[in-house]
């Protein structure tokens, strides 16, 4: 039977100004009736943007390890972590600079025929569907790599991405999945990104035509929602690819019972 979720607690979640889409995981139930442990997961947007007060928050939190899953082009546009005394920074980027640069230039300053030719009729949630059943099935050894870390050592870990959405969502269900979290807890989480005061914060050129006008936002809209048939995707991606989630977490992830257990010791109550 599924457990219901407890009220979330905002104790963990203060109004950063400059930090997108934070929020801790803990409390999350697993399918054997234990629940993620507060203060030791945490996800967010990037931190580049990090205010003095928002960067006192952090460094707070105890945090050990902090995977920023951006890639060159992103760390280019946005600019880099904020550095905090003693925690350790980590970029392992999911997506390729090369493949999606030139997209993404076309989001931020293409006129609205453009736009309607690659997003319209449903070009942009396919996108959005291809991107996560791709990330799941090619980087395996990425992930394997983060889960690996915190078998070891990397607790309390802060995982992000430039929205906090997309491949920090993935990075963050893969470990859920991991721990035997259940699956409509695992959606509950990720939906939070919709949230007014989470959501990544569009932007367009000064001089882009059509600006940010209603219909180039619902052009856009598939691009920065966090639409439960994307992380469907990447659970039937799974189960296409290797046939179960745990066959999925020994044989791609290569992510043994002991260090599964490993985890569950660091991260469950």
């Amino acid at each position: 039977m599924t457990q219901q979720l407890p009220p979330q607690s905002h104790s963990r979640e203060p109004e950063l100004t400059g930090v997108r889409n934070f929020r801790d995981v803990g409390g999350l139930p697993t399918s054997d009736g234990r629940r993620v442990r507060h203060g030791h997961l945490f996800r967010s947007g990037h931190l580049a943007h990090a205010t003095e007060s928002d960067t006192e928050f952090l460094a707070s939190l105890g945090l050990h390890t902090i995977f920023d899953f951006r890639n060159a082009a992103d760390q280019a546009l946005e600019g880099q972590d904020v550095s905090l005394p003693g925690v350790r920074n980590v970029n392992i980027p999911l997506t390729d600079p090369a493949d999606g640069a030139e997209f993404w230039k076309m989001v931020r300053n293409g006129d609205l025929d453009t736009l309607r030719s690659l997003l319209a009729d449903g070009r942009a949630a396919a996108r959005m569907t291809t991107t996560y059943r791709f990330i799941i099935r090619e980087r395996t050894a990425e992930h394997s790599r983060v889960l690996r870390a915190m078998v070891e050592d990397s607790v309390p870990t802060l995982m992000h991405c430039a929205a906090g959405k997309d491949r920090a969502g993935l990075s963050v269900a893969v470990t859920l999945l991991a721990l035997g979290v259940e699956r409509d807890a695992i959606e509950a989480d990720y939906l939070e990104s919709n949230a007014g005061h989470r959501r990544y914060k569009v932007q367009r050129g000064d001089n882009a035509p059509g600006g940010m006008s209603p219909e180039v936002m619902e052009l856009l809209r598939p691009l920065f929602d966090a639409r439960v048939e994307y992380l469907h995707a990447a659970f039937e991606t799974i189960e296409g690819t290797w046939g179960s989630t745990d066959r999925y977490l020994e044989t791609g992830l290569k992510l043994t019972p002991a260090d599964r257990e490993r985890l569950r010791e660091r991260l469950l109550d």
